[in-house]
């Protein structure tokens, strides 16, 4: 019996998961290549040894070493095809890396943040999900992930993808299901007591079941909830696009240049739209002033990205707000008292000082 349950164990091992990417075939090459590489240059190095301690073991008790000759072709030849053939991997890797690294620009956008513990995930349509992402099979995914307290890493095995997650920035990454199936996900990096816990899985659809269960029990897409989420935190008083604006316009904004105070240029992406929003007076428009004020601990990184989905998803000529109808009367604001004393404490240093000297003279 025990003999018959070892067998199947054999049967049923696997030295690798299932490879179920489009990149996974391609870093499974690059791993193989180095495993053989190596274990063919250990497997000479053994060789050589042992041949050497045999040739030139020592044969007589007063047998005395003998002065050994320079072989400079010899020595070049061991710097040089091992240089060659390291410089090979590295470009090897790095085209794997940047391939991974770099999302084709037809790919589904998906959130997601990691927290102690578990994963949080938000579809651009609205679909939310924990510790559970739906994809469809044969698409590009591109994921944009944060994290809201500690570092993790996100870890599929059967995509051969891995990223750190970082608080306080946005990292990406992408993949192509090829299999459909359930597969394994996983925090591979220590975060907390319950890290064993933080799992979850990757389920790959067929695209017409993916489209079918995309449409049950939304709530709204994400931009749709990050206009919401604009509104409330009054965003639209500042950012109004017209002759009256106080903050720039966001209309195509995302994902162009930006030009700030100091002649400096920068890319509008995710984490500069993060920044500006947590801390928004290390890097300003130029052209305004430094008004706006932060809404750090006012907004977690689920918000933060419904905010920028929302701005991607502005148009230039489009009003990032509808207009409404004008309310009855005088509405409070919850950050209209902090931009309010941000103007005051801006423009103090402005302010003509005659004024006390004209009234002591009279």
């Amino acid at each position: 019996m025990i003999k018959v349950a070892g067998m199947l164990l054999l049967l049923d091992f696997q030295l690798l998961p299932p490879t179920a990417s489009s990149e996974a075939a391609k870093l499974d090459s690059l791993f193989f290549f180095l495993v053989a590489l190596c274990g063919t240059v250990a497997t000479l190095i053994i060789i050589f040894i042992l041949y050497f301690v045999v040739k030139y073991r020592r044969r007589t008790p007063d047998q005395l070493a003998l002065s050994g000759r320079s072989y400079r072709t010899l020595e070049l030849a061991w710097t040089l095809i091992p240089f060659a053939i390291f410089l090979f991997i590295f470009y090897w890797g790095a085209k794997l890396y940047f391939n991974l690294m770099t999302p084709p620009e037809d790919a589904i956008e998906i959130n997601m943040v990691g927290r102690q513990w578990m994963w949080k995930v938000q579809h651009p349509e609205g679909q939310r999900e924990i510790n559970t992402l739906h994809v469809p099979l044969g698409r590009p995914v591109k994921l944009a992930i944060a994290s809201q307290d500690v570092i993790h890493s996100f870890f599929v095995p059967a995509f051969r993808i891995h990223l750190d997650v970082v608080p306080g920035r946005y990292r990406t990454i992408w993949f192509k299901a090829t299999e459909t199936g359930t597969f394994h996900l996983f925090c591979s990096q220590y975060c907390g007591t319950q890290h064993s816990g933080m799992k979850g899985d990757v389920v790959v659809m067929e695209p017409e079941e993916y489209a079918r269960w995309l449409n049950s029990g939304s709530e709204g897409s994400a931009a749709s909830e990050g206009q919401k989420l604009f509104r409330q935190l009054s965003c639209n008083t500042c950012h109004t696009g017209d002759s009256t604006a106080r903050a720039p316009f966001l209309g195509g904004l995302y994902g162009k240049q930006v030009n700030l105070q100091g002649g400096d240029t920068l890319l509008a992406d995710d984490n500069y739209i993060r920044q500006s929003i947590v801390d928004p007076e290390a890097r300003i428009v130029a052209g305004y002033k430094p008004i706006m004020p932060t809404f750090k601990g006012q907004v977690d990184e689920e918000q933060i990205m419904l905010l920028i989905s929302f701005i991607r998803s502005l148009k230039e000529g489009r009003e990032q707000i509808p207009p409404v109808s004008d309310p009855a009367g005088p509405q409070p604001s919850p950050v209209g008292d902090a931009i309010r004393q941000s103007e005051t404490n801006a423009n103090a240093g402005n302010q003509p000082r005659t004024n006390a000297n004209s009234t002591d003279q009279e």
